[in-house]
């Protein structure tokens, strides 16, 4: 990423002007199992997120979205095909993402402050900025105060604030996230998502957006994907026309074209679940 980015004012937030576009094309992941078997995971998996586009993955269990992510950050290698990010092949770990996580991912033995500060820190901003930078952060996602606690001191919303605010603080031209607010209860869980949609307004970065959840996926995204049942592939992709900003989601899952919106996709969505649901149980699919 560019420098600028990382040397902004404390109290200033730019948009991602370098935000990528993400380019998937006919991508498939084969893994060996213990017994020396293969596995596929994702099977011709094509997909385009624009530049700036909110984009969410659904699928059932075991679909292959988080495999789909490890290719998109260079994690992993595809076993077929190519991913692109900003026009350029992913050939190992791509500049700009920031990845957040089903599980916090924040280290145990640093302060919140210096779980923020990680990032700028890596890449050679000076302490006192960086510190400065990781305050107004913690500021932002309303944790000032908190900064010398450690992460087993917060409850599973503040962490989630932080692991925010980490993957944030370098404004990245893509973010990844993989179902980062599905162990949350259901009320924290709203206002992490409303906290989201301000940032990333701000923000704009490319998002690809992993969940389970179908209503979280309509209510946050510019397009919403499905997944088959593994080996997961792309069955259909929604573009979501709700007008933006969208303020609180609690109050748009209530509108007449979110709920016309969410039923057409459970319609595309249902069959794939049930036959998830047949394999993994045993029944005859």
């Amino acid at each position: 990423m560019d420098a600028k980015n990382h040397h902004r004012p404390p109290g200033s937030l730019e948009r991602a002007e370098d935000a990528a576009g993400i380019d998937i094309v006919g991508l498939s992941k084969r893994y060996l199992t213990p017994k020396g078997e293969t596995f596929t995971a994702i099977r011709d998996v094509t997909l385009k997120v624009e530049p700036g586009q909110f984009c969410s993955i659904v699928g059932p269990t075991g679909c292959g979205k988080s495999t789909t992510l490890a290719q998109v950050s260079g994690l992993e290698k595809p076993s077929v095909g190519s991913v692109k990010v900003g026009g350029q092949t992913v050939e190992g770990i791509t500049n700009g993402v920031s990845y957040m996580f089903q599980a916090d991912a924040l280290f145990p033995w640093k302060s919140v402050l210096g779980n923020v500060m990680m990032g700028p820190t890596l890449l050679g901003t000076p302490k006192r900025e960086a510190t400065a930078l990781a305050m107004d952060w913690l500021r932002r996602v309303g944790l000032a105060g908190f900064e010398d606690r450690y992460p087993h001191q917060l409850s599973g919303g503040m962490r989630k604030r932080v692991a925010m605010a980490a993957a944030l603080i370098n404004n990245p031209r893509i973010l990844l996230m993989d179902e980062p607010f599905g162990a949350l209860d259901v009320q924290t869980k709203a206002i992490m998502q409303n906290e989201l949609l301000k940032l990333w307004e701000e923000l704009r970065p490319s998002v690809l957006f992993i969940t389970h959840d179908l209503d979280e996926a309509v209510a946050l995204s510019d397009r919403v994907v499905i997944m088959t049942s593994s080996p997961g592939s792309v069955k259909d992709v929604f573009d979501i026309d709700l007008p933006r900003p969208r303020g609180n989601v609690q109050e748009i899952r209530h509108e007449e074209r979110f709920l016309e919106l969410q039923g057409h996709i459970w319609e595309s969505l249902k069959d794939e679940v049930t036959r998830a649901y047949a394999r993994t149980s045993g029944a005859a699919a």
